[in-house]
């Protein structure tokens, strides 16, 4: 899924795995980058082939249920200060999906930059929830856009790219717009989730599948949102 803006820049590029039958859900898979790059973000960068396993599982998980997942390729590979590049192209996917299937719910996924751009981008009419893996999100991130929408992070306690106090403080002033929000720590992981990887899946897919609402819900997420808002935000993982 390719195109052109007005401008005659090229348009993110979009992975899609469809559904089998009815599209009933969409899940938006948004990769990492840098804090500073103007480069293109070529199909085999590692920030974007890592979530290809993930976007493959979380279609696994979800297709029988109606789920179409769509791994999304950035125009450039950095945030870039002001320019937030990322924000806009996260913003043009979600038009097409809202174009493609009107009245849908829409999950985001998103790991280290690509979670910093997922909870930017929540405040999408067709948003109903946003899955955090390491996220970027540096002191005084804004918090408006989740507002009413659930909000899973999960974060290893080893991560030395982006932190997890910062997460924290972040999941801590989310409980102001949203009374969904839950944060893990993975024990023993760093920020490329190759250590545990069946527990960043597991929480992923569960997490999707309960804000589409099919199926029983996995029962570490079940216990997570059963706990008081207040002990919500350093869950073992």
């Amino acid at each position: 899924m390719n195109g052109k803006r007005q401008s005659g820049r090229a348009e993110p590029a979009v992975r899609v795995w469809r559904a089998p039958g009815q599209t009933r859900a969409v899940a938006l898979v948004l990769h990492g980058g840098a804090e500073r790059s103007t480069a293109a973000v070529r199909p085999w960068r590692l920030a974007y082939q890592r979530m290809v396993p993930l976007a493959r599982s979380l279609h696994r998980a979800g297709k029988r249920h109606g789920l179409e997942v769509r791994l999304m390729r950035n125009r450039l590979y950095g945030w870039n200060g002001r320019a937030e590049s990322p924000v806009p192209d996260a913003r043009w996917a979600l038009e097409q999906i809202r174009a493609g299937h009107p009245g849908l719910p829409v999950v985001l996924v998103g790991h280290s930059m690509g979670g910093r751009v997922a909870l930017r981008v929540a405040d999408d009419p067709a948003v109903t929830g946003v899955c955090a893996m390491a996220p970027w999100t540096p002191q005084g991130e804004p918090v408006d856009a989740v507002a009413g929408r659930a909000v899973l992070i999960a974060h290893g306690t080893r991560d030395r790219m982006t932190s997890p106090a910062e997460s924290y403080a972040f999941a801590a002033r989310a409980r102001e717009v949203t009374d969904l929000v839950a944060r893990f720590e993975i024990a023993g992981e760093g920020h490329s989730m190759v250590r545990r990887p069946a527990v960043w899946t597991r929480l992923m897919c569960a997490f999707t599948l309960d804000r589409i609402g099919v199926g029983e819900t996995d029962e570490t997420l079940r216990q997570a949102w059963s706990r008081p808002s207040g002990d919500r935000l350093r869950i073992p993982g």
